[in-house]
Order: structure tokens, then sequence, then C-alpha cells
């Protein structure tokens, strides 16, 4: 999804000897959430960076054909959280995954059966990728019954949650 920005060309406060620290923060303070903010400066404002870092924005800095610049102020955007079953190697150190499964079309419960089948199927430290259309609340805990390790979030849409499986030792 593209950012909207709003524009605010502080060149005209700084040439009548203005400061514009306060137009600056009453145009960030007035953006719709979402929106960026486009700030037209004669320099390169470097301390403003920071100031919008801790607002939660990101930048993008072009320089102008006149020396002056554009700076575009994004907000962050928020990283979805990570679920994990918490127990073993971090799922850093897995392998790549054996099998890649798209459930997203699937309705309850069968990805959760497909996936299970998958895990009894492979071989201790196989892995699984799958996505699906929901987040999986009732085969964690059936996961981690099983002696299996899993690790999964939404993806930066939060319309699918994606899923890595890793295999446990088969009970004796």
């Amino acid at each position: 999804m593209a950012t909207e920005f709003k524009t605010l060309d502080v060149r005209p406060i700084l040439e009548s000897g203005g400061e514009p620290f306060q137009a600056i923060m009453g145009a960030v303070d007035a953006l719709a959430p979402g929106e960026g903010l486009k700030l037209l400066a004669p320099f390169r404002p470097q301390p403003l960076f920071t100031v919008m870092a801790r607002r939660g924005f990101d930048y993008e800095l072009e320089e102008l054909q006149d020396g002056d610049f554009e700076v575009r102020f994004l907000p962050k955007q928020a990283e979805p959280e990570i679920r994990y079953s918490g127990d073993g190697p971090s799922p850093d150190l897995w392998p790549e995954p054996s099998i890649d499964l798209d459930l997203s079309e699937l309705d309850p419960p069968e990805p959760m059966v497909r996936l299970l089948a998958e895990a009894e199927r492979l071989d201790p430290g196989e892995v699984i990728f799958a996505v699906l259309s929901r987040e999986p609340l009732f085969l964690f805990p059936e996961l981690t019954s099983r002696g299996h390790q899993w690790v999964g979030n939404f993806d930066a849409t939060g319309n699918l949650y994606r899923i890595m499986i890793r295999v446990g030792s088969r009970a004796e």
C-alpha cells in the first residue's frame, strides 16, 4: 500500500529567519494514521532524523537539482509478532524446509489434519513451512504434545499466517 504524504516546505520559514521545528512537529501531529510527511529544506536536516525515529518514522532522502533536500518521513511498519514453542534450538538454526504447503484455501480443521499428517511422515529434524488463512491456535498445543517445535506469525499484510514446524523425535 502506497503512503500518502502531506507536504511542508520549510525554506520560506528559514529564509525569513524563523525556526521551523514547531511547524514540523505541528504537521506531524496533524498526520492521519499511516500518512507520511514530505519535507522540503535547504539542507540535510540530520538532527530531525532521530526525533522522527522516536516518533515512529523512517525516512528517505533525496537531494534536489538546486541543492535543496526532499525528505519523506514514512510511518514505520510494525513487525508482526512471532510466536514459537520456545523449546530446543532457535529457528535460526533449523534446516531449510523439506516441504512448502499453501493451505490458505482450506477450512478448519483440514490445515491442522494435513500438517499433523506431514509431520508424522517426515524424519526428526525435518521442517515444514505452511501458509494458512488464520492463526492455528488449536494446532500449537497438539504440535507441542507430539514433541514438535513450531514458530509462526502473520505476514506483513496480516491476512496470512506463516508457520514452520520442526519435526521432533518419535515417541517410543
